[in-house]
């Protein structure tokens, strides 16, 4: 996201519209791969919210939950640092960029709902559409919802260290966290409501593969 954002602005100085596009696609394409990746080995927990919807569902401990949650923030801080690196930024600048207001607090809810409710939505139909869902699932977020749909804590945290296209000032992370956390405990309850016959087969979804799988 932030690499990318980067890029756009470089690319397309003067032309936000431009810049956004570029930003989702690469943003979306690069979520898909990350997906497709990861997925077998961790079952590609990149955000808290699912991290946390998976242990409400009693699919990994609270230790457990805790460590992916870590792993995630500390992933997405690292990550920023070396995007900005790798254009010649410092390594971490607070971003000025203000985001909050009610309309962008609803998009944060709207985005993650929609999130968690496709992760949910899918889990019926196999695995192997699930990256292809949630990629352009967000991508297409960042164009309907007003917030460009962060839909990630880890991810909203980690974009406060990049002054930046995509940046977001700390002091809008608090209320954009707070809206994503409303909108995937949202999506958990329509998702069960949808689905009341499937608990297992929404819990395999987020499940933690075995012992000593690789």
């Amino acid at each position: 996201m932030v690499g990318s954002g980067i890029t756009a602005q470089r690319l397309s100085p003067g032309d936000t519209g431009l810049q956004l596009l570029e930003n989702a696609s690469a943003t979306a394409c690069a979520l898909i791969a990350i997906i497709l990746a990861v997925g077998a080995v961790s079952g590609a927990h990149l955000n808290p919210v699912i991290t946390i919807i998976g242990r409400i569902l009693r699919d990994m401990s609270t230790r457990e939950a805790a460590v992916y949650c870590s792993a995630q923030v500390a992933g997405g801080l690292a990550g920023v640092v070396i995007a900005n690196l790798m254009f010649s930024l410092p390594a971490v600048t607070l971003s000025t960029q203000v985001r909050s207001g009610s309309g962008l607090w609803l998009g944060e809810v709207v985005a993650t709902f929609g999130l968690v409710l496709v992760v949910l939505g899918l889990a019926r139909s196999g695995r192997s559409v699930v990256p292809f869902a949630v990629g352009l699932y967000i991508g297409a977020a960042y164009y309907f919802t007003s917030s460009t749909s962060f839909a990630n804590p880890a991810v909203t945290l980690a974009r406060s260290l990049s002054n930046t296209f995509s940046g977001i000032e700390p002091a809008s992370v608090p209320a954009f966290v707070l809206a994503q956390m409303i909108g995937g405990g949202l999506g958990l309850i329509l998702g069960r409501a949808l689905y009341p016959g499937s608990a297992n087969e929404l819990e395999d979804e987020f499940a933690v593969p075995p012992k000593g799988r690789s």
